[in-house]
């Protein structure tokens, strides 16, 4: 917030990094009583030019290493989800639909409805650890080079070079 002398002595006005013009001028009518189409200002110099930041990152999203991360997380996790999502829907399907199959005693007091919840966590805890290896080993690396490829062609464009 930074507050200005001169012809609005005493106003404040607000410098706000993460200010979105979209959303600045929605609902605001014209002089005609239509909704006014909103089209935002460049913030800065460079954005308002072919090539801004955006374009960066629309680029990096078409690459082949972006696709390749891409790839790797959805080979992962669709299996993933396919195997954990019934085992998880059928225990609660199970749990409140036949409450005597899992009262059933396995030994002394642990019932198969006890063996099951606690399956229910060693799985959790499983997935949990199987995701982070996967991506440690096989995703981290390709995606930090992403990363520090993106901030130095952003920088470039905000420098000016692109």
């Amino acid at each position: 917030m930074d507050k200005h002398d001169g012809d609005g002595a005493g106003e404040v006005r607000f410098d706000d990094p993460w200010y979105d013009a979209l959303a600045s001028g929605w609902g605001e009518l014209d002089g005609t009583g239509a909704l006014a189409p909103v089209v935002p200002a460049p913030r800065s110099e460079h954005e308002g030019r072919i090539g801004g930041a955006a374009d960066v990152y629309l680029e990096v999203q078409r690459s082949a290493a972006f696709q390749d991360v891409r790839g790797r997380y959805r080979r992962f996790v669709i299996p993933a989800v396919a195997v954990f999502f019934p085992w998880y829907v059928g225990y609660v399907v199970t749990a409140t639909t036949a409450p005597g199959f899992m009262a059933r005693p396995v030994v002394g007091v642990v019932n198969i409805g006890l063996l099951a919840g606690l399956g229910q966590f060693l799985t959790t805890f499983l997935f949990a650890w199987a995701y982070a290896r996967h991506a440690r080993l096989r995703r981290d690396r390709a995606a930090l080079d992403l990363r520090w490829d993106t901030q130095e062609l952003t920088r470039n464009v905000r420098g000016g070079e692109r």
